[in-house]
């Protein structure tokens, strides 16, 4: 398989590796924004996923002239009405780490039971093209409940507390095989995937 190479515009690590699995599989190697130290951090300030998405594909691309994936996911809990959200990876202030912003989650749900812990992880994927145009807006969504410990060193964020029900396993225990198929960010991209490949010819 030849593969046609694209910019993601993510500085996370964890995320670009996952991200970068997934769209292997469609035929795409990925390019972090981070290997271009010239262009400045997105200040995330859309009010949705999908903003905050669209918002990192067209800045970068416009610096870049080139086509860039926006990514921007996040955890909703029903009983903190849908905090974290947008604010997921900074949940635990300026210097939030996944470890403090995990520490937050559980006490703020302290008192909450088994069965009011219901939670998705969102994520919203957009393309710019060198333009600033969005070519392709996408979202895909995952349920399950958050647990009152970690289980699992897998995957990233509040990963190790989220449940899914009907595997009895957490995002932090899951293969990333099994993981690549459910996520929210696995069916995000099965959407994309095939419209990304519709367009490609155009890079």
């Amino acid at each position: 398989m030849s593969f046609r190479t694209i910019v993601l515009a993510s500085r996370n690590k964890k995320k670009t590796r996952e991200v970068s699995e997934i769209l292997a599989a469609g035929g795409f190697s990925v390019i972090p924004v981070t290997d271009f130290p010239d262009i400045p951090e997105v200040d995330e300030d859309g009010q949705t996923f999908a903003e905050n998405a669209a918002k990192k594909a067209t800045q970068v691309a416009r610096q870049l002239n080139q086509w860039v994936i926006g990514e921007d996911s996040g955890l909703i809990v029903d009983a903190l009405n849908g905090a974290p959200g947008i604010y997921s990876a900074r949940y635990s202030g300026a210097d939030a780490t996944d470890e403090r912003n995990n520490a937050r989650l559980i006490a703020e749900l302290a008192t909450i039971s088994d069965d009011k812990r219901g939670a998705g992880y969102i994520c919203s994927v957009a393309l710019s093209n060198p333009q600033g145009k969005i070519r392709i807006a996408c979202e895909g969504t995952c349920r399950g409940r958050i647990l009152r410990e970690a289980n699992g060193e897998g995957g990233f964020g509040y990963d190790p507390y989220f449940l899914i029900p009907e595997y009895h396993l957490t995002f932090g225990q899951l293969s990333s095989v099994v993981k690549h198929r459910l996520s929210h960010r696995a069916r995000a991209f099965a959407k994309f995937i095939p419209l990304l490949q519709n367009i490609c010819h155009e890079f």
